[in-house]
C-alpha cells in the first residue's frame, strides 16, 4: 500500500512526563549552598543529631566521675584503691565510650551526606 506524498512522519517532542521529583524541586545540596530554609533544616538536624550524642556521652561521663570525690572520701587511707578505681574501673569504660562516640558521630555524618547527596 504506497502512501501518499502528503503524509510524512511527524516526531513528537517534549518534556518528560516522570521525572521522578516535583516541579521546583532541587537538590538537597543546592537548598544548603543557597541557604535557604529547607537546606537550613537540613543542617540543624545534623546539629541536633550530633547535641544528642555529645550529650549522652557527658551524661554518662558524669555519671561516671561524679561520685569519685564520694568514694575517695569514704576510704581516705585507702591510696591504692584510688589508683585501682582510676586506672582500672575508670579508663576502660572512657574507652568505650569515646570510641561509641566517635562511631555515632561518623554514622550521623553519613547519614547527612546520603541525605544530601540523594541516595
Amino acid at each position: 500500500m504506497p502512501q501518499d506524498a502528503t503524509e510524512r512522519r511527524v516526531v513528537v517532542t517534549g518534556p518528560p512526563r516522570r521525572t521522578g521529583r516535583a516541579p521546583g524541586h532541587y537538590p538537597p545540596r543546592t537548598e544548603i549552598d543557597e541557604q535557604t530554609t529547607l537546606g537550613h533544616t537540613y543542617v540543624r538536624s545534623l546539629i541536633r543529631s550530633q547535641l544528642r550524642a555529645a550529650l549522652a556521652v557527658f551524661a554518662v561521663l558524669v555519671l561516671l566521675v561524679a561520685p569519685l570525690p564520694l568514694v575517695f572520701a569514704a576510704a581516705p587511707e585507702a591510696r591504692r584503691l584510688r589508683w585501682a578505681v582510676l586506672g582500672f574501673c575508670l579508663y576502660a569504660p572512657l574507652v568505650l565510650l569515646a570510641r561509641w562516640y566517635v562511631r555515632r558521630a561518623e554514622r550521623n555524618e553519613r547519614d547527612f551526606v546520603r541525605l544530601v547527596e540523594d541516595r
